[in-house]
């Protein structure tokens, strides 16, 4: 039987140097395949006899496995690079952006400051508002308190509930300070919304008017005219005047029929004037 030197029964020859390299060469352009996409490299062109060349080397290739293998090579690495100073020589510098670099302050919290809240309300007007007055005895210099309004969903220290909003103080070094409000809409008109800071006696002093609640449609409102008063009442029905009062000296006209038919008596003349009645 003849067998090559190395074959097992059953079995084709031992394979040759020749064909190992043949099948690394494909197994590796499988794999390359599979990571690199030729479509997208711009120096791989196929040229009319049908071989590969690489436009950045100048180098003819018979087949895709062979370009790749050039590709992973040091020539054409040392050409990549060569190409990548020169370009970056020849593009124009563009200015960089400048980033505003924000330094976060460290300082230490001595506390929350004094604090008073007065109820007050408006009887013209139906509103109600709140004034704060709060104290930074020992606040720091050229900065002046801030206020500001959170809503229930934005905080994370209580469940949110939408009846209630938070108005919030702060001033360094004093820790902020959270005051829960209802979340009725707030009056941010002139004369009423006002906010003042005195660095003498280190107050801080805000003032804050709700608007009043709308009518529900539901109920009926109440007419009031522009001058803030109730409309006047309507007048009385009128009713029917009484019949005039016959004159002196006359009979009084007879009474009407009755039912049954019979009159009754009428009443003596009126006396005459020498008191005898007149016949």
């Amino acid at each position: 039987m003849d067998r090559e030197w190395g074959s097992k029964p059953g079995s084709g020859g031992a394979a040759s140097g020749q064909n190992e390299a043949i099948d690394r060469r494909e197994r590796l352009r499988r794999l390359a395949l599979e990571t690199i996409d030729l479509a997208k490299d711009p120096y791989f062109m196929r040229n009319h006899l049908g071989s590969y060349e690489c436009k950045l080397c100048l180098t003819l290739h018979n087949n895709e496995g062979n370009y790749l293998a050039h590709t992973q090579g040091k020539r054409h690495q040392t050409n990549l690079a060569k190409r990548a100073a020169r370009e970056a020589k020849d593009a124009p510098t563009q200015p960089q952006p400048h980033k505003r670099k924000v330094s976060v302050r460290r300082t230490v919290k001595i506390g929350r400051p004094g604090y008073r809240v007065t109820k007050q309300y408006d009887p013209e007007l139906q509103q109600r508002s709140l004034l704060f007055q709060i104290e930074y005895p020992e606040i720091e210099d050229n900065i002046k308190p801030k206020h500001r309004v959170m809503s229930s969903f934005e905080q994370k220290v209580q469940p949110y509930d939408k009846r209630y909003q938070y108005l919030l103080f702060a001033a360094e070094p004093y820790e902020i300070i959270a005051f829960k409000v209802p979340s009725t809409e707030i009056d941010k008109s002139t004369p009423k919304f006002f906010s003042h800071w005195d660095p003498d006696s280190k107050m801080f002093t805000l003032q804050v008017y709700f608007k009043p609640n709308k009518p529900e449609p539901n109920k009926p409102q109440s007419t009031v005219v522009s001058n803030g008063l109730l409309p006047p009442p309507p007048p009385p029905p009128l009713q029917a005047q009484p019949p005039p009062p016959p004159p002196s000296g006359s009979l009084p006209p007879p009474p009407p029929p009755m039912g049954n038919g019979f009159r009754p008596m009428p009443p003596p003349p009126p006396p005459s004037a020498y008191g005898q009645p007149n016949m």
